[in-house]
């Protein structure tokens, strides 16, 4: 069998014909026997896979599961983290399952204290590899960090094909975790043959698979000509639990390289109807796959992909901006041109003179946002487990006793800027920046600042209450609900300054205009800030203008970033696509 075979350069999958691979589940046994060429095969407990998840179920003689129901959570194991970022997509498809994990009742030793084995460059003898597993620290976890290894280094298919037989003639079988890398190492290499002869074992072994096994399987096969396999996964998957974000975009890319971009839409709508979020890097791919096309629905697909990012506000990378670029110029008879440029202070863009959107809420917008947060966000969710209803109705008090301010700053937020200063310095650099124009400012404090310290000077202190209102609030108030409500009540033209993106509250806002009309708000008036290299804070006003995904029509204006961000930002980009119709 070419899985277990050190010469051959022929995949398993014809000897698993011509060994009756597809016979009934009680003739496993004698295939494996065969196939690892190991004499005396009735001694071996055939069923002895170890788990890394409860999904992944033995199969009996008869097709049943061999642990009964009410016995199963005594073989799970609590799932692993991912052995390497490459196969890291692992423990993201089990979290989408849901399913609780318990450790077996002993002792485990750490997968973490053994990372640096170097794999042997060519395949080894048995005797080889027993006398790297006697010199080994921990013998009984050799083989799980040498594939870790494998995978890591990227080490050739044989040395890992001699590894695996050297287990199954020792043990008389491959344990499912192993098993698992070999696969993790088959994708990562394009290995098709060998990623459908691992399936084809697997099949047979297990009822159902873990959702690791599968974000693999589909993940390989959709990189391979064999792609519409990995569809048919997909609908495997569907049957047992909701698929993961890797599997649903492993089959859109695939389907977007074939150019059958009605089935990668399809695929790409079902994903965001159960709630998966979809990376850049799957929406790139409609446009790197979509460029020369001239198709009126494909056209309407790709530009629900840009409205996407608007609902969003998901700033594209510059390069997914220049695959944006690219598709429409490359639409046939579209006469599309695009311009990478910087908008204007007054909202105006330079190239084509279009006055971008107002990032001002309307009198009715603005008291109906208000209205729910106050009612949704800080009396609505969670706020008095870390505040009490005493003190947040203090801080009304004091609120509605010195309204309006022009400026409210999370002061916590803002003195940690420059780790290696004290924070009563920077947040006064702070407080002298934002008064200087005789702007009423609100300060959030905590009663440790008023503590002289090494980081709370009381002079400082003292100094900057003669500039700005200062709230002090108990140490272990959060204080993102004081900053919410009086910037809200001070009126519109009240700004707030916080390094927070505040994405908690707008997930409270139980409606998706509401939560527009938030994010919107928070656009315009979340005053932005960095440390300068003179030692001092630099404050980025406000834009005049809204900075998200807008057209008319004839013209598409996109905020883009220079580069990847993973996590979200509350800082918005400053350069922009313009595109418009000639």
């Amino acid at each position: 069998m070419a899985l277990f075979s050190q010469t051959s350069q022929q995949g398993f999958q014809a000897l698993l014909w011509k060994c009756r691979m597809f016979w009934p589940v009680s003739r496993c046994q004698q295939l494996f026997a065969v196939s690892f060429s190991i004499p005396n095969r009735e001694k071996i407990n055939y069923f002895s896979f170890v788990t890394s998840s409860s999904t992944a179920l033995p199969v009996g003689p008869k097709g049943t599961d061999v642990f009964p129901t009410e016995k199963r959570s005594e073989i799970d194991y609590e799932e692993e983290k991912g052995w390497d970022e490459e196969t890291k997509e692992i423990s993201e498809g089990n979290s989408s399952v849901g399913a609780p994990k318990k450790r077996l009742m002993r002792q485990v030793p750490s997968r973490h204290r053994f990372t640096k084995v170097q794999p042997p460059e060519k395949p080894l003898q048995a005797e080889e590899w027993n006398r790297l597993r006697e010199s080994f620290q921990s013998p009984e976890i050799f083989e799980e960090v040498m594939f870790n290894s494998m995978v890591r280094c990227n080490s050739p298919i044989d040395v890992a094909k001699s590894l695996l037989t050297h287990v199954a003639k020792n043990n008389g079988d491959i344990a499912y975790n192993l098993l698992l890398k070999y696969l993790a190492l088959c994708v990562q290499q394009g290995q098709t043959s060998e990623i459908r002869d691992v399936y084809d074992i697997m099949k047979i072994r297990f009822r159902i698979l873990e959702s690791g096994a599968y974000n693999l399987l589909i993940k390989g096969l959709c990189n391979s000509d064999q792609w519409r396999m990995g569809l048919t996964l997909l609908e495997e998957v569907k049957k047992i639990m909701i698929p993961s974000r890797t599997n649903y975009e492993s089959c859109i890319k695939a389907a977007s390289r074939h150019q059958e971009m009605n089935l990668a839409f399809e695929l790409y709508h079902e994903m965001l109807s159960k709630d998966l979020v979809p990376t850049l890097d799957v929406l790139q791919a409609f446009f790197d796959f979509s460029r020369g096309m001239k198709d009126a629905e494909l056209q309407k697909e790709l530009f629900g992909v840009l409205l996407y990012l608007r609902e969003n506000q998901i700033y594209p990378h510059k390069t997914f901006t220049r695959s944006i670029k690219l598709w429409f110029e490359s639409v046939p008879g579209g006469n599309w041109r695009g311009h990478l440029t910087n908008i204007k202070d007054s909202g105006q863009c330079p190239v084509c003179h279009h006055q971008l959107e107002d990032s001002e809420l309307t009198e009715e917008e603005y008291n109906n946002l208000r209205e729910r947060i106050i009612r949704d966000v800080i009396h609505g969710t969670d706020t008095f487990r870390k505040t009490s209803p005493q003190e947040f109705e203090a801080f009304q008090t004091f609120v509605e006793n010195r309204l309006p301010f022009d400026i409210v700053i999370d002061g916590l937020n803002v003195s940690h800027i420059k780790p290696r200063r004290m924070q009563c310095e920077n947040l006064f650099d702070a407080v002298n920046c934002l008064a200087k124009e005789n702007a009423r400012l609100l300060v959030l404090g905590r009663k440790h600042m008023l503590i002289n310290s090494s980081n709370w000077k009381r002079e400082v202190m003292k100094e900057m209450q003669n500039k700005a209102d200062f709230f002090f609030a108990e140490n272990i108030s959060e204080d993102d609900a004081f900053l919410l409500y009086a910037t809200l009540r001070s009126g519109k033209h009240c700004k707030f300054v916080t390094r927070d993106f505040l994405r908690d509250h707008k997930a409270c806002l139980s409606d998706s205009l509401t939560r527009h009309l938030f994010r919107k708000w928070q656009r315009g008036h979340q005053i932005v800030f960095s440390p300068s290299a003179g030692g001092h804070i630099n404050f980025t006003p406000a834009f005049s203008y809204d900075c998200v995904v807008q057209t008319t029509g004839d013209t598409w204006h996109i905020p883009y970033k220079d580069s990847f961000e993973e996590k979200y930002s509350y800082q918005v980009p400053r350069k922009w696509l313009c595109i418009q119709q000639q």
